[in-house]
């Protein structure tokens, strides 16, 4: 799996790569899901026994002030995180479905020319009323998921 900047891009930014945070990334990287501090945490400290929990919370702080990873409030008392869509070549733009019964978190990707024009729209509509210029948006849809339906009958 690439991703769309170096290192070296990094350093640029006045910040120093150390192995801890060579791991937090590469977690991230190999992630297929939206995972909290403390889950990397456990990660991180089965390949590197020394790293601390205020270094992964430091890493991820320096990478969300750097654009390069999303932090989520899915309503559960916690940050998630997950590299930014155009940070890794094979991830794609996405919204999240939540389900407020078992917190499970899917991505929708699977937009339809409606959806897609829509959301173009209201960002040009905001771009225009509000002289904003809009980097990136998160949806959000709160419900129950199928499962959670099914066990409800």
């Amino acid at each position: 799996m690439k991703t769309s900047f170096s290192y070296k891009e990094i350093k640029e930014k006045g910040y120093k790569i150390t192995r801890q945070r060579e791991i937090v990334f590469d977690i991230l990287r190999k992630a297929n899901m939206h995972l909290s501090a403390d889950e990397i945490y456990i990660k991180a400290k089965s390949r590197n026994p020394g790293i601390g929990l205020t270094t992964i919370y430091r890493t991820l702080e320096m990478l969300y002030n750097l654009g390069y990873v999303n932090k989520y409030d899915f309503g559960e008392g916690r940050a998630r995180y997950e590299l930014n869509d155009t940070m890794v070549e094979t991830c794609k733009h996405h919204h999240h479905l939540v389900c407020l019964r078992c917190n499970r978190v899917i991505d929708y990707t699977d937009f339809v020319p409606q959806e897609t024009e829509l959301i173009t729209k209201a960002i040009s509509g905001i771009s225009r009323k509000y002289g904003f210029k809009v980097q990136t948006h998160i949806i959000q849809f709160y419900g129950i998921c199928k499962e959670c339906q099914k066990r409800k009958k």
